[in-house]
């Protein structure tokens, strides 16, 4: 009886050690759970990476978009002040050519009202201007007017840019080559440097790119695209993987264009070139 009765008590005591041992983890098992929590952590980080990654593209892009609208603007307001010039011009030309008509009718109004008036009776025949006799108003080809000359310029501008925007990319760096060369001191020209550029940067033509970014900012260097073409010069640096040179010149960005969005796409591109330079 003594021996069961210690039996059952080394039993109530083994039994409640042997459970506790069974529902504790193993330190296996215990590693085990940290790496999946690390794997689940890491695998989060790389989806919320690549989803900063998706926004900075699709902000770009959005300030493509925006740009190409402001620019569309600027082309709408452009195109109502040129119209306005050309049709006060033409004004001018119809009045201008109204005020001799007038003269002419006056003119021939003239001997039929000599008829009644003696001083004219004894005139002789030859005195009498005549249609044969009479100089005809001095005609010549019109000289183009300043408002004509910007309405062409702007039309050529127009359809360079209509093909860049359609994406015909190669016509539209074509025309814009040619209204550069028609036009170099056009106040249009830094624009069309500027889309130039971008038609060759788009097409993965980055030196060429980088040179017509680099001309547009020594001959138009106080120009409204000057601080936009300083970025794409840069952009075609990076590709170029000349980082040396695109960190200077996203520095120089930055120093010059403080809290603007060309500045801040600087900084986003210089944080990625010691990363890019290194996996190269």
């Amino acid at each position: 009886m003594t021996v069961l009765m210690a039996a059952a008590l080394s039993a109530a005591i083994l039994v409640p050690g042997l459970a506790r041992a069974q529902s504790s983890p193993s330190l296996a098992e215990q590693v085990q759970q940290v790496q999946m929590q690390l794997q689940s952590a890491q695998q989060g980080t790389l989806s919320l990476l690549n989803r900063i990654d998706t926004l900075e593209q699709e902000s770009r892009a959005q300030q493509g978009q925006i740009e190409l609208l402001q620019h569309r603007i600027q082309q709408l307001e452009q195109q109502q002040k040129d119209q306005y010039l050309v049709l006060d011009a033409r004004l001018r030309k119809l009045e201008q050519n109204a005020a001799p008509v007038a003269t002419a009718a006056s003119d021939a109004a003239a001997p039929a009202a000599g008829v009644n008036n003696p001083a004219s009776v004894g005139a002789p025949a030859s005195a009498q201007p005549t249609a044969a006799t009479a100089k005809p108003p001095a005609t010549g080809p019109a000289s183009v007017t300043p408002a004509e000359q910007a309405a062409a310029q702007q039309t050529a501008y127009d359809n360079a840019f209509a093909f860049l925007r359609n994406g015909d990319y190669a016509e539209a760096s074509r025309r814009f080559r040619a209204f550069l060369q028609r036009y170099p001191h056009a106040s249009l020209a830094p624009n069309a440097a500027y889309w130039l550029g971008e038609s060759y940067y788009v097409t993965g033509n980055y030196q060429v790119a980088l040179d017509t970014f680099h001309r547009l900012l020594t001959q138009y260097p106080q120009s409204d695209k000057s601080r936009a073409a300083l970025l794409k010069l840069g952009y075609c640096q990076f590709e170029l993987k000349q980082y040396a040179n695109a960190s200077s010149t996203f520095n120089r960005l930055i120093a010059t264009y403080p809290g603007t969005e060309e500045a801040h796409l600087a900084a986003d591109r210089l944080r990625a070139i010691p990363q890019q330079s290194s996996g190269g």
